[in-house]
């Protein structure tokens, strides 16, 4: 199976780094996908949920805003501000879509339905 290695870092340090099937990425256009062999961009990204397709399992990051650089086998992001969704405890998952929530509330930005991005925040509890 192809893939393609996504890192994602913000101030704090790194909260994934790992081969993953595809990429769904908030870019201030809209989201798009990234697979293995994507050509070369670089994009800001705006608030929303990162999707990560893993070969066993679909993990979620949100985040508030940032930039991504794409290459045939790499994506990295930064991000301002990330919240993992999907992994640890039940109990520490509640605590980050909680957390989540405020993150994406915190952001002003007119062009984002924060609505449809606690939606789908709460897709993953």
């Amino acid at each position: 199976m192809e893939t393609i290695r996504l890192s994602i870092v913000t101030p704090n340090g790194e909260i994934f780094n790992d081969d993953v099937k595809t990429v769904t990425l908030p870019g201030k256009e809209g989201e798009f996908g990234v697979l293995p062999g994507h050509s070369s961009l670089v994009s800001s990204l705006t608030v929303g949920v990162i999707v990560i397709e893993k070969a066993n399992s679909t993990e979620a990051v949100a985040i508030n805003w940032g930039h991504v650089k794409v290459n045939e086998s790499s994506v990295d992001v930064l991000a301002d501000g990330a919240i993992a969704l999907t992994q640890g405890e039940d109990s520490n998952i509640a605590k980050n879509i909680e957390a989540a929530k405020e993150l994406v509330n915190s952001v002003k930005d007119s062009n984002v339905s924060v609505a449809s991005v606690e939606a789908k925040i709460n897709s993953f509890a």
